[in-house]
């Protein structure tokens, strides 16, 4: 019997979930995302008419929108069910206009949340699309076509083949590169932080230290020499209370930068662990700069905060976001029913579920009440005084909760604890007092999640964004996600015990770096070269009043191609400039001459990226050449450190009448013997790489890739052993194989069989995205 209404949502996950909810007369599908887009090359935008969009049905969704059009002519009622923010809108207006509805009067429904309610109560208040919001959509993704189709031949001419630029992403790389010149810049500076440590009744241990450092070694010492002998009272004693307030309930961006600090999660992580809990129905919809709450969800957590904690422990709070952008109609993240501590799923979602039950919870519970004490201790042979600070929680309040993650830039110079019983006059032994050199540090590398804050601040790009802006710099090498070990420091103490003053050298790590954004030497170079030439892309302002301008235009306040209009011409006129009259980017840095032969040393860029010669090009006897390491930067390098470089390639010795080879190539380090490549780990370094163990690196090559073939049926296919399991290898595609059968037993006419199944699956995702 067939189906009275077909409903359309995003993803299948969903669909799953929603028919559950929507009984027999539905039928769901899923679009799998955007069904049609701008195609490529110059033909996509009428410029000289209004800049209209020319779009066409996705290639691998034209089997989606032939199923969907057969289903819509067989219901009665067609509803658009596609997610809530602008691109769900223009995903439901691209769904209407391929399947042929009437857009005026065609049903959209929207739900913040996946649950049986809010489906529902969608489906009994339809409303139309909203074309303002497509404007909006459309707007964006044809300035950003734009911005992208013009400037990205201009790199391909003045910089190199193949390289792109996006007006948010080239932004955002604009940060990290700013943010390491700033880094390279830096001088650090030395100071002397003074601690003492006194002995009490009971062996007890008061700590405490003079609020401002000392700036010279010999200012320090001095100082301890002063109080060689004295006596140490406490001379005041302050006491006031204080206060902890909740943070408010997940924006994505704030989600996000938690989500990296407590979980370890990067930004793209942690949006696709979060799709997966708001699709199963288990949160709400995770794209939103709002904070606030409903009324029903702040009145479920006064249920459940009055019924775990009591009711001294709940308080009502509504949020309001600082933006004036934000969507207020729409909720923060926050779980879909209160009462669920605890998601299914696995130990990732588990994870984030936890922090955003966590954080919700908390934001509807009261202060934490503090009191906080600060000791004076005098120096009877100095006019300097020391100062012990404590608190103690009096009531926990939201802290029995949660408690918000804190970035390195928030500094770590908080020295609170909770102080012993003191009174004034009190006369304190002192244990020691030491003076220890510390430095001061340059401004932090971004993580992903601090660029995510950053961007917000400046009002760069806008929930959905943040996540694809960040992974396509990426992708495109333009910036790298790197964990660095520090270097070794030296450092001065001079300490004072009894009546002896003592110093001595010790040593630390500094400079570690984990999950930090570095830019690349091409991200460098790209970025110089479009702020000289293109400044106004890549001011941040512009970047910003964009972002307002499409909000505008999602009110109803602008009309989206007079938008488009304003910025193109000069930006046109800009391109053609440099296209004939800009200078080829030719990076190159003489860093000195060879000391054994006299020989001079470039630092260069070229096709593969950074790299340094030895000779000049025009010589007779060819130049050598040597990848920079990924920890060097063409700015930084030394003539010392590309002396180095030139230790390799190395031969370690000989296998099966070849050599073995260690060289540095366009993928990072590798053993060679023969035509057999194998990559040398990020751990290991190749300059000390010793012969056994680049022989126990082609062994376990050879032995892996005896493994990986499981059947071979010659040019028409084979099984494979993957990273995720075996495949099918066929045509150049690779193919799932069901759970059910043995990739060992599986025949040739099996594998066609799959192949066939499976060769014009869509991909699961919205397809693509906006940058």
């Amino acid at each position: 019997m067939p189906k009275k209404n077909l409903m359309i949502v995003e993803s299948p996950a969903k669909a799953k979930t929603i028919e559950k909810y929507l009984g027999e007369d539905f039928v769901v599908k899923a679009s799998f995302g955007h069904v049609r887009d701008l195609p490529k090359g110059d033909d996509a935008i009428d410029y000289d008419q209004g800049f209209t969009p020319k779009y066409e049905v996705l290639s691998d969704k034209k089997e989606v929108i032939r199923e969907l059009k057969k289903l819509a002519k067989e219901v009665e009622t067609v509803w658009l069910a596609t997610d809530e923010d602008r691109e769900g809108e223009a995903i439901s207006w691209h769904l209407a206009e391929v399947l042929g509805l009437d857009i005026p009067t065609a049903r959209r429904v929207v739900f913040n949340e996946i649950t049986k309610k809010a489906v529902t109560n969608a489906v009994a208040n339809p409303r139309v699309i909203n074309q303002d919001l497509v404007n909006a959509q459309q707007a964006r993704r044809v300035l950003d076509r734009i911005v992208g189709f013009n400037l990205s031949p201009v790199l391909w001419k003045k910089v190199r083949t193949g390289l792109s630029a996006g007006r948010v992403q080239s932004v955002a790389v604009r940060l990290i590169v700013e943010r390491e010149r700033d880094i390279i810049d830096f001088t650090a500076t030395s100071s002397f932080r003074i601690t003492a440590e006194f002995r009490l009744e009971g062996g007890v241990k008061l700590k405490a230290q003079l609020k401002n450092r000392i700036p010279t070694i010999e200012e320090a010492r001095a100082f301890l020499q002063e109080c060689v002998g004295a006596d140490f009272n406490i001379t005041n004693l302050e006491t006031r209370p204080g206060k902890k307030t909740p943070a408010a309930p997940f924006t994505t961006s704030t989600l996000q930068q938690e989500a990296s600090r407590k979980l370890s999660f990067s930004v793209a992580q942690t949006m696709r662990v979060a799709q997966g809990l708001y699709e199963a129905g288990f949160i709400t919809y995770m794209r939103t700069d709002s904070v606030s709450l409903s009324g029903f969800a702040i009145d479920q957590a006064k249920q459940v905060v009055t019924d775990l904690y009591g009711a001294e422990y709940h308080k009502v709070r509504q949020f309001k976001s600082k933006s004036d952008s934000a969507q207020e109609a729409h909720e923060a993240i926050r779980p879909t029913d209160m009462n669920r501590q605890e998601a299914p799923g696995d130990r990732n979602a588990k994870r984030l579920y936890e922090l955003i039950w966590k954080r919700t919870v908390a934001s509807q519970m009261a202060d934490a009440i503090l009191e906080k004490t600060t000791a004076t201790i005098g120096i009877s042979s100095s006019e300097r005084n020391l100062v012990a600070t404590g608190e103690v929680l009096k009531f926990e309040g939201f802290l029995k909760v949660y408690l918000e993650g804190r970035d390195e830039e928030d500094g770590d110079d908080d020295n609170s604890g909770v102080l012993p019983p003191l009174t004034i006059g009190q006369k304190l032994q002192l244990d020691f007092l030491q003076a220890r050199e510390r430095f001061s540090k340059h401004p932090p590398r971004y993580t992903e999640a601090s660029l995510v804050k950053k961007l917000e601040e400046q009002g760069i790009g806008r929930p959905s964004t943040y996540a694809p802006t960040i992974s396509t710099i990426q992708k495109r090498n333009y910036v790298s996600k790197e964990t660095r070990e520090g270097n070794e420091r030296h450092y001065n103490v001079v300490k004072l015990a009894g009546d002896e003053v003592s110093e001595r050298k010790d040593t630390e790590i500094t400079g570690a770096e984990k999950n930090k954004l570095f830019p690349t030497d091409l991200g460098m170079l790209v970025t110089d070269f479009l702020i000289d030439h293109f400044p106004g892309v890549l001011d941040y302002r512009f970047t910003a009043k964009v972002e307002e301008e499409f909000d505008e235009i999602a009110s109803g306040k602008k009309i989206w191609n007079n938008m488009i209009g304003n910025f193109y011409g000069d930006f046109a006129e800009t391109v053609e400039i440099t296209k004939e009259e800009a200078d080829r980017v030719s990076k190159e840095r003489y860093l000195g001459e060879h000391p054994k032969n006299g020989e001079p040393i470039y630092a260069k860029f070229g096709k593969y990226g950074p790299f340094v010669q030895l000779g000049e090009t025009s010589d007779e006897v060819k130049p050598k050449y040597s990848s920079l390491r990924s920890d060097q930067r063409l700015d930084t390098i030394t003539l010392e450190d590309a002396i180095d470089l030139f230790r390799l390639p190395r031969i370690l010795g000989n296998m099966d009448e070849q050599d073995i080879k260690v060289n540095v190539g366009r993928y990072g380090p590798y053993v060679q013997l023969g035509k057999l490549f194998v990559s040398i780990p990020k751990e290991e370094d190749p300059y000390n790489l010793g012969l056994e163990r680049a022989i126990e690196l082609i062994e376990a090559k050879k032995e892996a890739d005896r493994n990986k073939i499981i059947q071979d049926f010659g040019e028409e296919g084979q099984v494979l052993n993957g990273r995720w399991g075996p495949y099918i290898k066929m045509q150049g595609k690779n193919i799932k194989i069901p759970k059910d059968m043995k990739a060992e037993e599986l025949t040739l006419e099996d594998c066609k069989k799959l192949y066939e199944e499976q060769k014009d699956k869509p991909k699961r995702g919205r397809g693509r995205k906006k940058k």
